[in-house]
């Protein structure tokens, strides 16, 4: 389907959904971004029905190709309703649908929030010191008020709790993403020992964004509008969010703003600690920021092989895979260093 036929398509199901006489198309686009996911802007003006006049809304599908650790639109869009009743900001989810005769793939449906996402232009100039430090503790709280949602929860029953600590689980999932590529990546390899060597005891768990970075979150004058792209969602370790987020790998070249190119730990710790009511350790931050670069630096080696094997031939997908010498010097410079509390 051409994207004319897809914002037909798409009218037609908004105006079913929302009870309305008529749904007339007034914008539609495919948003920047998306390597994963494809993800559409569609504003439309309902007449009649639950919510008449102008819907601005994101319509979040699959992509020709995946990679393993994507979750399914039906899981993430259940997430994403738990989130939202627990309080977290991110965009209200209105629908889902799983009948692919529609736009050829299951898709669901939000509501659109304003502002932006780029991260270069947040770290570059797009805000004040004041913003971002004010941004900095709004990330801090809804981390907190995310790892308050706990298992069991009978709507995530799909999403698997890890049956050993969560990082152990991790190294276990990376070592057999890393095995399945073929040319050897002894950097990679290494800090996965240094992982082993080193998991934190005693560990939460509670449901993790999973990528939770600068980019993935909404920013509107200088305030966190909307967190996006629940995708890698799951059950582990809260400090997998917090390293995550503070990893040298998404400050897009703010490197001396430990908290995503826009801040300093100190006021995420204080807003996460605040509201959580516990104590961060650096130390366990800072071991989930290694087992955060060995993460990207795996996608980056996936998506590279989804480009070059032919499945999805994608000029990001290939710059992507260019990103790895970058983050295994990352690495190698992190652990050099040593953690906090060495």
């Amino acid at each position: 389907m051409d994207l004319d036929d897809i914002s037909r398509a798409l009218a037609l199901y908004v105006r079913d959904r929302n009870s309305a006489q008529d749904a007339r198309v007034i914008k539609f686009c495919r948003l920047s971004g998306g390597a994963i996911q494809s993800n559409y802007g569609l504003s439309v003006h309902c007449t009649g029905g639950q919510r008449p006049g102008r819907l601005d809304l994101v319509v979040r599908s699959d992509s020709p190709s995946t990679i393993d650790a994507s979750l399914s639109r039906e899981l993430e869009f259940h997430i994403l309703n738990v989130a939202w009743e627990a309080g977290v900001t991110v965009p209200q989810p209105l629908w889902l649908c799983t009948d692919t005769e529609i736009i050829g793939n299951v898709f669901c449906v939000m509501a659109r929030v304003e502002g932006t996402a780029a991260g270069h232009k947040l770290v570059r100039g797009g805000l004040t010191s004041e913003q971002a430090q004010s941004l900095t503790h709004q990330l801090g709280i809804e981390l907190a008020r995310l790892h308050r949602i706990r298992p069991p929860i009978a709507r995530l029953d799909a999403l698997p709790v890890p049956q050993s600590s969560p990082a152990t689980a991790r190294i276990r999932q990376y070592r057999v993403a890393l095995d399945a590529i073929s040319e050897p990546h002894p950097v990679l390899e290494w800090s996965l020992n240094w992982l082993q060597d080193n998991v934190p005891l005693d560990t939460d768990v509670v449901l993790c964004h999973g990528d939770f970075r600068t980019g993935n979150y909404m920013v509107d004058q200088g305030r966190l509008t909307g967190i996006l792209d629940w995708e890698f969602a799951a059950w582990s370790d809260p400090y997998e969010d917090l390293g995550w987020l503070c990893s040298r790998s998404w400050r897009f070249g703010a490197s001396h703003k430990e908290v995503g190119g826009v801040g300093d730990k100190k006021d995420l710790f204080a807003a996460y600690s605040g509201t959580s009511g516990h104590p961060v350790d650096p130390a366990r931050v800072f071991y989930w920021e290694i087992m955060a670069m060995t993460r990207w630096a795996i996608i980056a080696l996936q998506q590279a092989q989804r480009h070059l094997s032919g499945e999805q031939s994608s000029l990001e997908l290939a710059l992507t895979g260019r990103l790895l010498p970058e983050i295994e010097f990352d690495i190698l410079t992190q652990l050099a260093q040593g953690s906090p509390h060495e």
